[in-house]
């Protein structure tokens, strides 16, 4: 299985972080959980497209 580029992260970090504001989901929640593991993510792959 293909991993999911960076724009497929982004986008389910966009609608996790929708529905955590939408249900007013306090830090330490499986979706805030999420949210931060995706970030990591991002950065991660970011960083090495940017070879930096």
């Amino acid at each position: 299985m293909a991993e999911p580029s960076i724009k497929e992260l982004q986008g389910e970090r966009n609608r996790l972080w929708a529905e955590a504001r939408l249900k007013g989901l306090p830090a330490g929640t499986p979706q805030r959980d999420r949210i931060a593991e995706l970030d990591a993510i991002i950065r991660e792959r970011k960083q090495i497209a940017t070879g930096k």
